[in-house]
């Protein structure tokens, strides 16, 4: 790799406490020898990420998470249009994902992501989102107050925005109205853009040049791994991709990446993608990223040829395991997808302390 960048150099200085990657130790976090785990970044949003972190915090205690800030529908939309505020909803579902199995992590895991149900104002309001905006009024400091979220919640782990500044995510779309099947549109806002008919053929966030949270970048650059994706592809895995220094830090840091593919296309937003049409629309909008692994589902793969070649393109290995629920649903089971991660960490790339 070339040199940093001066300005990754810049955030970093700006974020000297993020050097060490350190997880928020709270209530029911797990002590943990010191250099013996891999520090892990995951990035993300929404269920996909939250089905990362849910298996991470199984076989890691540095773990961070960067999140999306490109949400606007539901109370996170209605709390940023009113407050002017980041979107909280994917932060609150991730900081729920790193609570511990115990009474303690599971009580509060259910508070935050409580709704209220009233004919009022606060009707459909998850308890965690007022709670970190609260927060954030209070100490006007984004990271400050999810830090403190996540010691009260015993999190087993560190969950950062991506970026200071709430984003609207654009996307064109190929036959958005049925009745111009070839013509291209520009779709507006996340929750349009994850249900939208037709074809997306690009993505890009206003205000086109985002500025990351330096402890994001500092995180990232300081990795022993970092898990990108699953999740809406277009709307919670692609976004992190348009945040110009996260990228830089991304194709700059010295840790391994690990892609983790869906277990199955979204309706709307990937209808009809195949695995390896996630990694060539991935391509097209970093193309200067290099992965070492491709984690998919075995049954989700009709052709694993095809995946691999397309996986070579990105310096990448593929990895098939079974990661999915048996209940026939297309979400991930949290301990077999940890299972496949540690099986990644160990095997592949250069060996670390915490072998």
């Amino acid at each position: 790799m070339t040199g940093r960048s001066p300005r990754l150099s810049r955030l970093r200085r700006m974020a000297p406490e993020a050097r060490g990657g350190k997880p928020v130790e709270g209530r029911g976090a797990k002590p943990r020898r010191r250099g013996a785990q891999p520090k892990v970044v995951a990035l993300g949003g929404g269920m996909g990420l939250s089905a990362s972190l849910a298996a991470l915090r199984r076989i890691t205690g540095d773990l961070t998470a960067v999140v999306t800030v490109a949400d606007d529908g539901g109370s996170s939309g209605r709390l940023r249009d009113e407050l002017g505020v980041l979107p909280p909803g994917d932060l609150r579902k991730a900081l729920a994902a790193l609570c511990g199995d115990d009474d303690w992590g599971q009580t509060w895991a259910r508070v935050i992501q409580h709704r209220f149900q009233s004919k009022g104002e606060l009707h459909e309001h998850a308890v965690g989102n007022l709670l970190i905006v609260a927060l954030w009024e209070q100490l006007g400091d984004h990271v400050q107050a999810l830090d403190l979220v996540g010691r009260l919640l015993g999190a087993h782990g560190r969950v950062l925005p991506m970026s200071a500044v709430p984003l609207e995510l654009q996307a064109l779309v190929k036959g958005h109205d049925p009745e111009r099947p070839e013509d291209i549109d520009t779709v507006r806002g996340q929750a349009t853009v994850a249900l939208t008919p037709g074809e997306v053929q690009s993505v890009h966030v206003v205000p086109h040049d985002p500025p990351a949270v330096p402890e994001a970048v500092a995180a990232v650059l300081d990795a022993d791994w970092v898990v990108l994706g699953p999740g809406s592809w277009f709307s919670s895995v692609i976004p992190h991709l348009l945040v110009p220094e996260l990228l830089d830090a991304l194709t700059e840091t010295k840790a391994r990446r690990v892609l983790s593919l869906n277990l199955a296309p979204q309706p709307g937003e990937t209808d009809g993608f195949s695995p390896q049409r996630h990694l060539e629309v991935l391509g097209r909008h970093a193309p200067k990223l290099a992965l070492d692994v491709v984690l998919a589902d075995e049954a989700a793969v009709p052709d694993r040829d095809l995946l691999t070649d397309a996986a070579k393109r990105f310096g990448a290995a593929v990895e098939l395991a079974p990661v999915a629920r048996t209940d026939g649903s297309p979400r991930h089971d949290p301990e077999l997808l940890a299972a496949a991660y540690d099986r990644i960490f160990r095997m592949h790339g250069r060996i670390g302390p915490w072998r």
